[in-house]
């Protein structure tokens, strides 16, 4: 029989090699893209900026909603029925700081992580690292903003060279294209991540102006967070591929979820709270 007009294959081209969209439509998307995601950060930025300046109450207040809204984004990834217990001990972690300091908040994270393993039966180890990694790293921010050196200063210079390194990434990613740094994240790529670092060196040098630290301490710094941030992203991603997902929620317009957006923060937080604490000479060095 035949071939009739209708049934000649289709010549593959452009379009067809962008799944079916024009090279138009897809340029198009990608600014929308950008715009969205702009417009979230032009609200979340300030935000986290204000109440990290402030500290205390208001720190630990944006600190307990974060920390909800993340045992949330956990709970409905994992499919736990312990959601609302999740949730509420968090935020008493959390509204647990200025009364009584970091030491209780975390006291009370690692009881409620052992009381919710005891009774979540097979799902016990997912429920106790959601209630760590959930409500850790608002704290390990907490933590970081009271320290025994210029808190205001080290935490708002650290989210800054985060919030540096994801937009290096972004951009660089998208302009230089190559092999992916991950199979769990296909999106982001070596060329993302090497500007992502020489990005946070630059920052650091900044940062070593304002301070008055060490040219060479900062340097070093900003590329330790930028791999530190890039190390806590990706880490995330393979969390949401194991439980199937490809956000943790869509409460972030162009970002996904809370979890997607403060995962690289949280993970500098946690890992320079801890060396600050145990290097009070890399303080000095830094001007801190």
């Amino acid at each position: 029989m035949r071939r009739t007009e209708t049934e000649e294959p289709l010549p593959i081209g452009k379009e067809a090699a962008s799944g079916g969209r024009s090279p138009v439509s897809a340029k198009t998307e990608k600014r929308n893209d950008l715009v969205i995601r702009l417009l979230s950060a032009a609200v979340l930025i300030p935000f986290a900026l204000l109440v990290v300046w402030a500290g205390g109450w208001p720190l630990a207040v944006g600190a307990a909603v974060f920390a909800v809204v993340m045992g949330y984004e956990w709970s409905a990834m994992a499919q736990l029925k312990h959601r609302w217990r999740l949730m509420s001990a968090l935020a008493l972690a959390n509204l647990t700081v200025p009364l009584v300091g970091v030491l209780a908040g975390f006291l009370v994270l690692t009881a409620a992580a052992i009381a919710l393993f005891a009774s979540a039966h097979r799902k016990g180890w997912i429920v106790a690292f959601g209630v760590a990694y959930a409500g850790g790293m608002p704290l390990a921010l907490q933590a970081l903003r009271m320290g025994p050196w210029d808190g205001q200063s080290a935490a708002l210079i650290l989210m800054g060279i985060v919030w540096a390194s994801d937009s290096a990434a972004y951009f660089a990613g998208r302009g230089f294209g190559g092999p992916s740094l991950s199979p769990d994240s296909p999106n982001k790529t070596w060329s993302g991540a090497v500007g992502a670092v020489f990005c946070c060196i630059l920052c650091g040098l900044i940062a070593a102006g304002l301070l008055k630290g060490s040219l060479a301490a900062w340097m070093v710094t900003g590329a330790a967070i930028s791999i530190i941030a890039q190390g806590g992203d990706l880490l995330e991603s393979s969390i949401k591929r194991r439980f199937g997902v490809k956000d943790a929620s869509d409460f972030v317009p162009g970002h996904g979820g809370v979890m997607d957006r403060v995962d690289g923060l949280g993970a500098v937080c946690v890992i320079g709270g801890l060396i600050f604490a145990v290097s009070p000479g890399l303080v000095l060095f830094l001007g801190l």
